[in-house]
């Protein structure tokens, strides 16, 4: 009876034995099944293609799309900014691939301060906020290599204006005291607005300074200035942008006074010091 109940648990235990062991080689086998092994597939390039083009690809792959969207001004609409997974990852099918695509209109931005930065600070953060640097030009300033005005369309723009996404942003820079030199512009014999329309036109500045006997300011005539047009060796006086230039103008000085005044030799009849101003409301 004992030998007997003995075999009988023996062959229980190896039924138990065998069942564990066929449901585990049946598990690994379905696991294959259910985890779909033999069904990954390297994620195509569709970066920089279009959303219907790189969703229809996408698609034929039996991966599921989730579109979102960004805005950069140098792609065309709905092209495709990035993917993830990247291209060339390993996933299953079935898996979602996230798209980014470009809006077909540019979101509104606003306008930073770039006033005082340098260029290249001002560049970072136009491009930071989905905005292009645009052309840049100069002008005396001690300010050298800082922005010193910001542009759109020509016009002055101030910080935090709402502007599209990719405006093209025109920037003025300091260009420093005395880096760039001219020949000193010879304005004596003009009358004065014309002289001092030369001289602002090479970024000069101007004192100028009135004889009291002036009758007509219209019709007066810048006779000196300083520092002359020449040289007394008869070279051409160079000047720093920026720099200052004295003009004296009287009502009627003879053409000997004026070219004595601009080749740098004592004048004919150069104006008497006590009889002249730098006030211009003080002459008639």
């Amino acid at each position: 009876m004992e030998n007997r109940t003995r075999r009988s648990f023996l062959f229980n235990l190896l039924i138990v034995l065998l069942l564990f062991v066929t449901l585990y080689i049946l598990f690994f086998i379905s696991l294959r099944f259910i985890t779909r092994h033999d069904s990954a597939t390297k994620v195509p390039n569709v970066t920089g293609l279009t959303m219907k083009t790189a969703m229809a690809q996408m698609e034929a792959m039996d991966f599921d799309v989730y579109v979102d969207s960004s805005y950069e001004p140098k792609q065309k609409a709905f092209t495709v900014l990035k993917q993830l997974p990247d291209a060339g990852s390993v996933v299953k099918r079935g898996r979602t691939v996230f798209l980014t695509v470009n809006k077909s209109s540019p979101p509104l931005t606003a306008m930073p301060n770039l006033i005082s930065l340098s260029y290249r600070s001002a560049e970072m953060i136009l491009k930071n906020n989905k905005l292009v640097p645009g052309d840049t030009t100069y002008k005396p300033d001690i300010a050298n290599g800082a922005v010193l005005s910001q542009l759109f369309n020509g016009q002055e723009i101030r910080p935090g204006q709402m502007l599209p996404q990719g405006s093209r942003i025109n920037m003025v820079l300091g260009d420093g005291l005395g880096n760039t030199q001219y020949n000193v512009p010879d304005v004596i014999g003009m009358a004065f607005d014309e002289g001092v329309a030369a001289l602002s036109g090479t970024g000069l500045q101007y004192t100028a300074l009135w004889d009291s006997d002036i009758s007509d300011s219209s019709t007066a005539i810048i006779y000196d200035e300083t520092p002359k047009p020449i040289n007394p060796l008869g070279a051409a006086n160079r000047i720093k942008e920026g720099d200052i230039v004295d003009i004296r103008i009287k009502q009627n000085p003879s053409t000997e006074e004026m070219e004595s005044n601009r080749k740098g030799r004592s004048g004919v009849n150069n104006a008497n010091t006590n009889d002249v101003t730098n006030d211009p409301a003080a002459t008639p």
